[in-house]
């Protein structure tokens, strides 16, 4: 397979996959936000802006952060390279260049959801008209996921697509987890109270992850279960264990002429597999969270480098 084709199949998967974390996180801000009853009502949507990566991007262009400054910010800015309307357009770009490498139902979930981005850009007016935005970008992903996964031959191709999917979403997953870390509560007194419980069950249900909490762990959501959840288990399909096991797995199945190039980020993957699998959550909460996380974060954008040098270029 050529770099170049190797390059597009994988950027195509991470810019669907980045615009459905957007639109989680635009969702994850407003719900902790909805139960505020303090004075730092725009906190959780600050906290929207770092997970994204856009700190400082933004704060150079805007004085404070709030609903209309980031739903805008995150969702249509033109001058915002990882905009949700952007990701669209570039994995629409990526789709294009290489269209006979996809399945017509690919091709036509990509284009459709372009095709219909026009109209969310104009209806782009208040709060009912961004979560409606949000739940469609969630859905056309989703469908895009799921033709992707029924209609690609397992081939070197898919596998390229995998990684970057689940490249992507360990990324997305930790960033997520990590807004608890940068939203203020009211006091301190009010960790493990109202406030905070209904804020970590946010997280839970913006992922999907309610149902899968209950049956797990049942009882009342604790912080140090729903890390677990995200971080070490396996069986849920969006914690970082498994987008590193989907990694892995795709990077070894990858048919390779010169090893000794893509030995690097095999290395990082697997260890950072065993690491995230086996990760002990009671010593991890102890330690730092936020820290644990952080690693997590540069370690994925150091695998991410590794996989460009190794095969896509």
């Amino acid at each position: 397979m050529l770099a170049r084709t190797a390059a597009n199949l994988f950027w195509l998967a991470r810019y669907m996959e980045r615009a459905d974390y957007l639109a989680r996180l635009l969702d994850v801000a407003s719900l902790m936000n909805s139960v505020r009853v303090d004075g730092e009502r725009n906190s959780e949507w600050e906290s929207a802006i770092v997970a994204a990566g856009a700190h400082e991007a933004f704060f150079a262009r805007h004085e404070t952060a709030d609903e209309a400054t980031v739903s805008h910010y995150l969702a249509f800015d033109p001058d915002n390279p990882s905009s949700i309307a952007n990701c669209i357009e570039v994995a629409r770009r990526n789709a294009r260049a290489v269209r006979t490498a996809l399945t017509a139902e690919m091709w036509d979930a990509v284009n459709v959801m372009w095709q219909e981005l026009a109209g969310h850009r104009a209806a782009a007016r208040g709060s009912d008209a961004s979560h409606d935005f949000n739940d469609w970008v969630k859905a056309r992903v989703g469908l895009f996921h799921g033709v992707s996964s029924n209609g690609m031959l397992r081939r070197d191709s898919f596998h390229f697509h995998k990684i970057g999917r689940h490249l992507e979403r360990a990324d997305n997953i930790a960033r997520l987890l990590d807004v608890k870390y940068h939203v203020r509560l009211p006091q301190v007194s009010d960790v493990g109270g109202v406030v905070d419980y209904y804020q970590w069950l946010a997280i839970l249900r913006v992922v999907g992850a309610r149902r899968a909490y209950r049956v797990l762990f049942k009882g009342q959501v604790e912080p140090a279960r729903v890390a677990e959840l995200l971080i070490s288990r396996p069986e849920f399909p969006r914690s970082l264990a498994f987008s590193y096991r989907e990694i892995v797995e795709s990077l070894d199945a990858i048919r390779e002429h010169d090893p000794s190039r893509t030995a690097d980020c095999k290395r990082i993957a697997h260890e950072m597999y065993a690491r995230l699998r086996f990760a002990n959550l009671d010593a991890v909460i102890a330690q730092g969270l936020h820290e644990y996380l952080t690693d997590v974060i540069e370690r994925t954008d150091e695998l991410g480098a590794g996989i460009a040098k190794g095969y896509l270029f």
